[in-house]
């Protein structure tokens, strides 16, 4: 951990952050994955751990530089600062391509991700039958929750909190898709899209003067739930950091081979041949408050290679297995210099 940074340095962070918000947001891809490939994800873990009693002391105490260099807080900022700004710059970009280029964007995730499945592996050491079992079982759990099925959208407050700690678990633990469990729990749109859109058009309007928002009832509703989700949220990132922080250092080779099953099982939400099957009571498709068709799964199915858009798909992919192993040997080529 470092005490101070140079510009670059700090550039290299928020951008890293970006990332990672941008990873948090797209169904499928896990921002923990990001950090991980990355290389950040035990600074994470370390400086979220250290969000705790102690810290909390510093601050009642008034000594605010003991406190901010206890809790690591120019490495959290910068990458919390670059997150959030994804949400409403970078993770528009990426939900535009989705929109538009949706099978491009999904092949080059998954080769990003059977890269960080070789960049996580690579300096794994020994696979005896023990850390193989665990392989197995984060496998497993990561194929289950690939083929299980949207709830329905709720806007229970209470529910709202309860998606915040689960929805972040996708910045600590890679592999795991937040998105997608928010998918599963049938908030994605309510929580990531509909309240995201909702708080940037109230800080523009804020900005420029407008304060009638304060007598709009749907808009005061979507603040409410995303104060809830993002306090939900701080809370599954302090409190999951504490526990991954624990276990890593007492099980490092087994969470790694959790991580690594979890990742490989997890495939299959980001596979790029699927196609979108759609909730339907009656005949007729259920919508969400946005007017969009609720999913209800998907059917994933193998390429047709005589079609011409399925090879520059896995041209795709090649390139995000690709921009991994740049990643790895850039990183390994700093470090030697």
């Amino acid at each position: 951990m470092k005490a101070s940074r140079t510009f670059m340095q700090k550039v290299s962070l928020f951008l890293k952050g970006l990332a990672m918000g941008a990873a948090n947001k797209v169904p499928g891809v896990s921002g923990g994955t990001v950090s991980f490939v990355l290389g950040f994800y035990e600074e994470l873990i370390y400086s979220f751990q250290k969000i705790n009693r102690k810290a909390f002391k510093l601050l009642l105490k008034g000594r605010f530089k003991s406190f901010f260099n206890y809790i690591n807080a120019q490495f959290l900022g910068l990458i919390i600062a670059g997150s959030i700004f994804s949400y409403f710059s970078i993770s528009l970009v990426l939900d535009y391509f989705l929109r538009n280029y949706e099978l491009y964007v999904w092949s080059w995730f998954f080769g990003m991700i059977i890269g960080s499945i070789w960049y996580i592996s690579k300096d794994f050491g020994s696979w005896n039958l023990k850390n193989i079992f665990f392989l197995i079982v984060g496998a497993s759990v990561g194929v289950g929750i690939s083929f299980l099925t949207p709830a329905r959208e709720n806007d229970n407050l209470w529910f709202v909190f309860i998606c915040g700690i689960i929805g972040v678990s996708g910045m600590t633990l890679p592999g795991l898709s937040g998105s997608f469990i928010l998918i599963l729990m049938g908030n994605y749109v309510l929580l990531l899209v509909d309240s995201v859109n909702a708080l940037f058009a109230v800080i523009t309007d804020i900005f420029s003067g407008d304060f009638s928002f304060t007598e709009d009832p749907e808009r005061i509703r979507y603040l409410k739930i995303i104060t809830v989700f993002t306090a939900g949220s701080a809370f599954g990132l302090v409190s999951i950091s504490h526990i991954l922080g624990y276990v890593l250092k007492r099980w490092h080779q087994i969470v790694t081979a959790i991580i690594i099953g979890f990742i490989t099982g997890s495939l299959g939400i980001v596979w790029p041949w699927k196609e979108e099957i759609f909730k339907q009571v009656n005949g007729e498709f259920l919508l969400a408050q946005n007017g969009d068709k609720i999913v209800e799964n998907y059917r994933r199915f193998l390429p047709d290679l005589s079609n011409q858009m399925n090879w520059f798909a896995i041209f795709y992919i090649v390139i995000g297995i690709l921009l991994i192993i740049g990643i790895d040997y850039y990183g390994r080529k700093r470090k030697s210099e």
